[in-house]
């Protein structure tokens, strides 16, 4: 595998083509048609690829034990709009049956970022958490916990560690820094710790930069025969853009929105979208544009348009010239912030919820 084939979880390089990334890395295609009630993510083709997809759904069909875990990285004191990606399909694989796990990688964003772990807890309860349990999250059903405080976890990573060798991270991760390895076999033995009581499937969900620890977690559970791990799958959304057209919305306060943006700065930020409009109003008109360059497009497939009607209808207008860039960017602004208002009301609730949960 060479340079340009190396998918870094710690790195802002991302990988341009889907569908390469399916044949390079050995992902399968997902099927809409092989999952129950698909939320949006899943009918618009947003998510895109998994592994060991076959035994989620079947324990979803068969109503069988299985298991969702995601995580929380503390080391920003914002939440990304795209984390909402994320946790949307935690919440649709809690609806259906999934125990949820939602980690809280303090240990790995002190050897890897260098927030410690006091700051990383107050950020966590304080505003991640919290944003986690307002986009649908059911704090009564869903066992949140910190690398740091879970044992379980922490002794496991040390017993698969002999499970991988230094050739192998060099061909997944591109390198071998002691801070990374230490991390990826945090995030392995996090995958898999909920087997340690019961064997069962875990699904998790995850963008294709984290696809190396996947990787890795099933490759050492293969090896790690003690334990007699089923394999974790994986299923993998596509990136929510920036606002600039990039393909993975940035931590730039100027072009990325972030949970709990306020109305003025939702309106600034979606101003300066990149449009897949004509250079002047007459050939808009006459020419149309196009949603599939249209990063408010983007954000209609993916977070505000829930009806498929509505949306193909927006597109082919749009692509008709019968709807101006402007008049995408004005709904757009309606929507977002009709989301975020209510959004504020839930994070508010679940402030106080956390509180009450952790205290």
């Amino acid at each position: 595998m060479n340079e340009k084939e190396i998918i870094d979880p710690w790195s802002s390089n991302l990988p341009e083509n889907y569908r390469d990334i399916i044949n390079n890395f050995g992902l399968e295609k997902f099927n809409v048609h092989d999952f129950p009630e698909p939320n949006l993510l899943m009918r618009r083709g947003i998510i895109f690829a998994g592994r060991g997809l076959g035994i989620i759904s079947k324990s979803i069909k068969q109503k069988k034990k299985f298991y969702i875990l995601t995580g929380i990285m503390p080391t920003a004191d914002k939440v990304h709009f795209g984390t909402k990606s994320v946790i949307d399909m935690a919440v649709y694989f809690q609806k259906h049956g999934a125990e949820t796990y939602v980690l809280v990688a303090d240990l790995e964003a002190a050897a890897t970022r260098g927030v410690d772990l006091q700051t990383a807890k107050k950020r966590a309860l304080e505003i991640h958490i919290p944003c986690y349990v307002a986009l649908g999250l059911d704090l009564k059903k869903t066992k949140f916990y910190f690398q740091s405080s879970n044992q379980d976890v922490t002794n496991l990573a040390f017993e698969i560690s002999n499970k991988a060798t230094l050739n192998e991270y060099k061909a997944i991760y591109g390198n071998a820094e002691p801070s990374r390895i230490m991390s990826s076999l945090l995030q392995v033995a996090d995958i898999l710790h909920p087997q340690l009581k019961e064997q069962m499937p875990g699904i998790i969900p995850i963008g294709i930069d984290q696809d190396p620890h996947m990787r890795l977690a099933r490759d050492i559970a293969s090896r790690a025969s003690k334990f007699k791990f089923i394999l974790p799958s994986s299923i993998n959304h596509k990136f929510v853009p920036s606002l600039t057209g990039d393909l993975k919305m940035s931590k730039s306060e100027g072009n990325s929105l972030f949970l709990l943006d306020s109305d003025k700065e939702i309106k600034d930020k979606i101003s300066k979208a990149l449009t897949g409009g004509q250079k002047t109003l007459k050939e808009q008109k006459e020419l149309g544009g196009n949603p599939d360059k249209d990063m408010i497009f983007e954000l209609f497939r993916q977070h505000l348009i829930e009806n498929d009607s509505e949306l193909k209808k927006r597109e082919e207008d749009y692509r008709n010239g019968k709807i101006l860039d402007s008049e995408n960017k004005e709904y757009a602004t309606k929507l977002l912030i009709e989301f975020m208002n209510d959004f504020r009301k839930k994070f508010e609730k679940a402030q106080k919820e956390v509180k009450k949960s952790f205290d």
